[in-house]
């Protein structure tokens, strides 16, 4: 029996075991949303912007470590998936984008809604396929479940063409797949982790840096067990928080532009610096030539694109993060390191994360009292900005997949849709979004979303009624001469809640916070706080550009 490329694609999802794809149709990828209506194993959740589907397919995917699916129609559907597609690349997230293009005939002819939507994601995508072929379309939509999902994740994109789309075939998916050019390495090899034990065991000062690597290969469980065996303090990337409980003794958080002063100055103190799924991004080392001066580095990576690119290392281990630190739990000695902790306990107590709170109303006190009161056991979406290190400088992140947020491209826009996937993919758990003035107003049509879906999310909006992160560099950077940073008009986030079904508060002070903390977490429905936070603040720690991490201000 033949059916179309476009039901066949649906049959590839649900063999893939898709349960959920964010969406919004167009007419030239109605015949795949055709054969959707006949999907009884999928549910489609029709977001209000493209942006947002490829955000929250995102953050589904983010926070159940399974592969995220959108689509979009030609033109400006496909374009307008770009910013989520660079975000989740950027990021290693795996994802599955599919677009609708126009008939094959008038591809190249600049017809209407056409747009080349392969060679705009090229450089943001791990792989991506023009289908012209609906016979290789099963064996496309195998290899991209594939890619997206081995190696190093990332974003795999499909176009179809409408005529494509409505060809039939003879449905054959493929059992296995021939991949010539692509083998990633997952086994480390045995000479190296040998190696990697002997400088292990030979250091008196090691350090573990872990980035999102660990919480993709889910080795968690893993990292814990070395850093303890080896009595090493670990510090995270953005990425890499909730790979060891925040609040274990070993921890000391995120380090780089906006870390813990004493994380920063016990890797700039090291003599070793284990770099486990981290890529060395530029806001963790700030002055390269002052990074980790005095550590041999070994840097374990399934993408070696990624070792030597920005640092120096001695001792490079290519493989999978879980698999390559099983091998070393099998070579390393215990090792006590007591004189180098007692050290690190010291710059603790001597640069805590701390804040002034005299005057207004203090963002970090926002996200220290949803800590107390859930104790941690939330999902966290933050949108980029202030708000974002306030975040993941207060709330301390005890589990893998606990934190859902833009790392490598720091998109505005991404928290609520971000939270949405999250909150869809994990039902059963409270999910809290940390959101800023700015970044919320960027995608805040998604609360349609919301309401559409019922979601309980529980929203924090750090109002300080302007850009507040640009507004801290051009104090810095530019003598004060603060330009298009202050908002003129914001909306009543409170009252805006009401529109959408949802409950709203403005808070002004600590205890109008702390009194109505209960209400939110402990009535069910979703929830908008409108925090009107001091607009002075600014993020510390900071580390100034050109200067290195040991000279945080």
């Amino acid at each position: 029996m033949e059916i179309t490329a476009a039901e066949a694609l649906v049959r590839c999802l649900e063999l893939e075991g898709v349960e959920l794809v964010f969406g919004y149709p167009g007419g030239a990828i109605l015949p795949v949303y055709d054969a959707l209506y006949s999907a009884k194993k999928i549910k489609h959740v029709l977001t209000r912007h493209e942006q947002g589907a490829a955000h929250a397919a995102s953050g589904y995917a983010r926070a159940t470590g399974r592969v995220g699916v959108c689509m979009a129609t030609s033109g400006p559907g496909a374009t307008n998936l770009v910013t989520g597609i660079a975000n989740a690349y950027m990021d290693s997230i795996p994802l599955v984008c599919i677009t609708g293009q126009v008939p094959t005939v008038q591809v190249g002819t600049d017809a209407f809604q056409e747009v080349d939507i392969t060679g705009i994601t090229m450089p943001i995508v791990k792989h991506n396929y023009l289908v012209k072929d609906p016979e290789q379309l099963p064996s496309i939509m195998k290899k991209a479940f594939h890619i997206a999902t081995t190696g190093r994740p990332g974003p795999v994109l499909i176009d179809l063409p409408r005529d494509v789309q409505e060809k039939k075939i003879k449905f054959n998916y493929p059992e296995k797949l021939h991949l010539p050019g692509y083998k990633p390495t997952y086994k480390g090899h045995p000479s190296q982790v040998a190696n990697a034990a002997k400088l292990i065991r030979e250091s008196r000062r090691p350090v573990i840096y872990a980035g999102g690597g660990v919480i993709n290969s889910g080795a968690s469980g893993e990292l814990l067990e070395f850093a303890e065996k080896i009595s090493a303090p670990v510090v995270n990337t953005l990425m890499g928080l909730g790979s060891i409980p925040g609040d274990h003794p070993l921890s000391l958080g995120m380090l780089g532009l906006h870390g813990a002063r004493y994380a920063n100055l016990a890797v700039s103190s090291c003599d070793l610096l284990v770099a486990v799924g981290a890529r060395f991004d530029d806001r963790v080392t700030g002055k390269l030539e002052a990074f980790a001066p005095q550590a041999n580095v070994i840097h374990i990576d399934i993408d070696p694109a990624e070792i030597g690119k920005n640092v120096i290392t001695r001792l490079p281990i290519v493989g999978d993060t879980k698999t390559v630190l099983r091998a070393l739990l099998e070579k390393v000695e215990p090792k006590e390191n007591q004189e180098w902790l007692e050290q690190v306990e010291k710059w603790k107590k001597e640069y805590p994360l701390t804040y002034n709170k005299d005057g207004g109303f203090k963002p970090q006190c926002v996200v220290e009292k949803i800590y107390q009161y859930t104790k941690g056991q939330v999902v966290v979406s933050t949108d980029v900005g202030q708000h974002q290190m306030w975040a993941v400088q207060y709330f301390k992140f005890n589990r893998p997949r606990g934190l859902i947020t833009s790392g490598g491209l720091g998109c505005m826009g991404f928290g609520l849709p971000g939270a949405i996937g999250a909150q869809i993919g994990r039902p059963d758990e409270t999910v809290v979004l940390i959101s800023g003035d700015g970044s919320f107003q960027m995608t805040m049509t998604e609360l349609a979303t919301t309401a559409e879906q019922n979601l309980p999310l529980k929203i924090f909006i750090l109002n300080n009624r302007r850009l507040g992160m640009v507004r801290q560099l051009q104090e810095f950077y530019c003598d004060k001469r603060y330009m298009a940073v202050d908002f003129q008009f914001i909306p009543d986030f409170a009252a805006l809640a009401g529109i959408y079904g949802m409950r709203g508060y403005t808070v002004t002070t600590e205890q109008q916070l702390v009194d109505i903390l209960p209400e939110i977490f402990d009535r069910p429905g979703g929830v908008i706080v409108n925090c009107l936070i001091d607009e002075e603040e600014n993020v510390m720690p900071m580390v100034l550009a050109g200067r290195g991490i040991d000279e945080s201000i």
